[in-house]
């Protein structure tokens, strides 16, 4: 459950109203002047290494915040559960917390990017835009510290990276055909966000109780 849960949350990351918008704009980056898919493709991999590369270490470090805690795993779970549920009710605007309100988009004059550029980009975005995913992020990261096995962490922190990265690399290969996609998404923002904040409510109950 757990797993799924957090993979969704690397797609609703994606379609978060400040992430969706910049998706052409790196997709373009991506495919250079000469606009080639395959470039693109091998481009928009490395980007995705990159973040994850950050998102583990922070998971990593995560995980072992949550060793010092281990004998107090119950009390624990109750408040970083309690946090999560509280996230999720900010994001569908139900409270008004706004923590991670101030993203300030990343701005970079690119050209020309290979496999090597396109893997620090990916470590620049993932600094950039915490602010922005920061409310699901959190949430995968608190999941982590309640995780005594380190292994697990991993797998969970890879699984909220891919639900971030394969829309990135899939964007990347069909960009010219998902036009009406993100036009739909961003019409329905609305109820995106309530779907997205019952996702994070559902975690955090989860966490709580199992």
């Amino acid at each position: 459950m757990e797993y799924i849960l957090v993979f969704l949350e690397g797609i609703a990351s994606f379609i978060s109203p400040c992430v969706l918008p910049l998706v052409p704009i790196y997709i373009s980056y991506f495919a250079g002047q000469d606009q080639k898919k395959n470039k693109a493709f091998t481009n928009s991999i490395a980007f995705v290494i990159g973040y994850s590369i950050v998102f583990t270490i922070l998971a990593i470090l995560a995980n072992r915040f949550g060793m010092v805690l281990v004998g107090f795993t119950k009390a624990v779970k109750i408040i970083l559960g309690s946090v999560i549920i509280l996230l999720g009710l900010d994001y569908m605007d139900i409270l008004k917390i706004k923590i991670f309100g101030n993203f300030k988009r990343f701005q970079m004059n690119l050209k020309s990017l290979n496999f090597i550029k396109s893997l620090m980009f990916g470590t620049l975005f993932s600094v950039s835009i915490t602010p922005c995913v920061g409310t699901f992020l959190t949430s995968a990261l608190i999941l982590i510290a309640t995780k005594t096995e380190l292994l697990k962490g991993i797998i969970l922190i890879f699984l909220y990276c891919l639900g971030l990265g394969i829309p990135f690399i899939v964007s990347a290969i069909f960009i010219d055909r998902l036009k009406r996609v993100f036009d739909f998404i961003k019409k329905n923002y609305r109820i995106i966000k309530i779907v997205s904040g019952l996702i994070l409510i559902i975690m955090g109950i989860y966490m709580i109780f199992f």
